[in-house]
């Protein structure tokens, strides 16, 4: 059967011959439309751009001020307080090496936490936040879209489900003629490309009085998910005014699929229209607490980006309508020069795009408040840690593109924000060492009264603990602030539905999730300043497939990825003990996350109990929403279609299961 579809389907394209669809993509099965070739030239990133911004731009400085200055301000009190403390005579060189790496930790979550408090002002009020409106969802359409599935070894299943609910979901709103779906595979190996092919070629015949499902493996995977979608681009773009680009674990409903298009037609200048997701489906304990950390803390935050950003926003590499012709004519990306990890292919490519776009005169929006958009993360801290080594190598890999003389200045803070944020752990590890070595020479030195020999009468040092204790105390509230303030949010919803047990949960959820995010905090810091170093000294973190589901960890495995994590913890903190007991217990939530990195790594790997479910429910696991409740249950169908595909044919899977 599968043969004769790809026969038929040679047949319909004239243009190109046998020989060259084999050269392009692999089989078994491949179903495509006819050719529709739009250019897609590589972008030279020292060519200014043709189109500049608008005049109405011009007043972005505002919002932008006011974040800036407020973190400025903020810092340096923070650095007058703490330089008080620390030179009470004169400041010594680690003093002030401590004084500046502090300074720089602080300023980074002062600029993180005024966005958010910016962000909370219109939800409190009732605003939507959007840097864009889309019309009415009754707004004719016109316009084709695709949306794009590219894959490396996911889960044929889920990915199927997924596409069956949103289909569905269109055809229910009337809307499903202006969409195609395209699965744009990067699979290794003949026994996942053959399972993928038959179930999607089965899909795309069920699909088929819906929508198209077309499908095309690639022979060779060159620059990865960014060389898949530009491949699609120019082979078939013409076709399309805009594209959605989706995850492995994305899905999305039908109303915010057509609020995507009728946006993005209804603004010429858009380029990218990104969407919030909301994380959903978690099962592990560590799941339950990014969902519900995400889905309570995230809307001021994602509020407060939109609020300054503007329509020059950063893409997030999914859960995004992209206008096709744009990208084709400005997102055309270059292989860096020189070795990994600053040369080679582009790899976290979204950030990148979304800096061409703006650089051509596009605007790249945000639309915080628009629902239905979902996605899930990985079920561990292992696999949390995999792709988050892979993100730093490509956000570390832009330091090589942020000075280059064409990008705007809201391209490259962008691009400078996202290699910093994985910088900033070491620069945290670094101030803790230096603390620690502080605490060493207090208890070493002998302390000299008498700063030259003219001095008749002896400088006392003066240690002022309530000016140490206040400073601690405003670091921890500009720390937690976005915490805070999703929790007033959820608790002003709440008293306006008259549910103070929703209150109550909520707050229980929030208190929950702080203190696991202490814990595993330094557990982030240790693994993304080592490898920070292994980035820059040329290591490269590969292109593995991720994990989605079937999360949990021997415990013998969680000890031996922490190894390190609870060396380090407990050799800081009997070198802290020895050298002052009070400072371990300033130190304590660090060294805890630390020395209990094995175990905390294993617990979060579990199913969450029946308490944590509680406290952590987000609205989605109270009320699923029915696409995702249509995605599951379809998802459940098609694996049980492959487990007896598999057993049927015998496969090595088979027999071992």
């Amino acid at each position: 059967m599968d043969q004769a579809v790809n026969e038929n389907f040679k047949g319909r394209i004239p243009d190109m011959s046998a020989e060259t669809q084999k050269a392009l993509d692999a089989g078994p099965w491949v179903n495509l439309p006819p050719p529709a070739p739009l250019a897609m030239p590589v972008q030279e990133f020292s060519v200014r751009a043709e189109h500049p911004p608008e005049s109405r731009r011009r007043v972005y400085w505002v919002p932008r001020a006011a974040i800036f200055a407020g973190a400025a301000a903020l810092t340096a009190a923070f650095a007058h307080e703490l330089f008080s403390i620390l030179a009470f005579v004169v400041i010594t060189p680690v003093q002030f090496l401590f004084l500046i790496l502090s300074t720089i930790a602080f300023g980074w979550i002062a600029i993180g936490s005024l966005s958010a408090a910016l962000g909370f002002l219109p939800l409190f009020a009732g605003e939507r936040p959007d840097t864009m409106e889309p019309p009415p969802l009754d707004t004719p359409l016109e316009s084709k879209v695709a949306l794009l599935f590219p894959v490396y070894h996911e889960s044929p299943a889920m990915i199927a489900g997924a596409i069956e609910a949103m289909l569905r979901d269109l055809k229910a709103l009337g809307r499903n003629q202006n969409f195609d779906v395209f699965i744009l595979s990067d699979t290794r190996g003949d026994i996942d490309g053959n399972r993928e092919a038959k179930t999607y070629s089965a899909l795309s015949q069920e699909m088929a009085e819906i929508a198209p499902v077309y499908y095309r493996r690639r022979i060779q995977n060159t620059a990865r998910k960014a060389g898949n979608i530009s491949d699609w681009v120019e082979r078939f773009g013409a076709d399309y005014e805009s594209f959605i680009i989706l995850d492995g674990d994305s899905v999305m409903s039908g109303a915010t699929l057509l609020s995507l298009a009728l946006a993005m037609d209804s603004e010429p200048k858009a380029g990218l229209i990104q969407t919030v997701p909301r994380i959903v489906g978690g099962e592990t304990l560590l799941q339950r607490l990014q969902q519900f950390a995400c889905n309570t803390y995230g809307p001021p935050v994602a509020a407060g980006l939109a609020f300054w950003h503007r329509d020059q926003g950063n893409y997030w590499g999914h859960n995004a309508i992209i206008r096709t012709r744009a990208f084709a004519g400005a997102a055309g990306l270059p292989e860096l020069p020189g070795r990994k990890p600053f040369g080679g292919h582009i790899m976290s490519h979204d950030f990148v795009e979304a800096v061409l776009l703006q650089r051509a005169g596009y605007g790249v929006h945000m639309m915080p408040s628009l629902e239905g958009s979902y996605e899930g993360m990985p079920p561990n801290i292992v696999d949390v840690v995999a792709r988050d080594r892979r993100w730093a190598q490509g956000n570390l890999q832009h330091l090589a593109i942020v000075s280059q003389p064409g990008l705007t200045p809201m391209g490259r803070l962008h691009l400078g924000m996202g290699a910093t944020a994985y910088l900033i752990s070491a620069v945290w590890a670094l101030s803790l060492i230096v603390g620690i070595v502080l605490a060493l020479q207090g208890q070493q030195m002998i302390p000299s009264y008498f700063r030259d020999a003219k001095t008749l009468f002896p400088i006392w040092p003066i240690i002022d603990p309530g000016a140490a204790l206040r400073l601690f105390l405003a670091t921890i509230v500009v720390v937690l602030l976005p915490k805070f303030l999703g929790l007033f949010l959820v608790w002003k919803h709440a008293l306006a539905e008259r549910s103070p047990l929703g209150a109550l949960r909520v707050t229980l959820g929030v208190f929950t999730e702080t203190i696991y995010s202490m814990l595993i905090a330094p557990i982030f810091m240790v693994t993304q300043t080592v490898g920070s170093i292994q980035i820059l000294a040329g290591f490269d973190s590969g292109w593995k497939a991720q994990r989605r589901n079937d999360g949990a960890l021997p415990f013998d495995d969680a000890m031996w990825f922490s190894r390190w994590h609870t060396a380090i913890g407990i050799i800081a903190s009997v070198i802290i003990w020895n050298v002052s007991p009070g400072l371990l217990g300033w130190m304590l939530p660090v060294l805890l996350g630390l020395v209990f990195a094995g175990p905390v790594s294993w617990l979060t790997s579990l199913k969450a109990g029946p308490i944590e479910r509680w406290m952590l429910a987000t609205a989605e696991d109270r009320a699923p929403p029915p696409v995702l409740v249509d995605a599951e249950h379809r998802a459940r169908n098609w694996s049980e279609r492959i487990a007896v595909a598999d057993a049927l044919a015998g496969t090595p899977e088979a027999a071992a299961a």
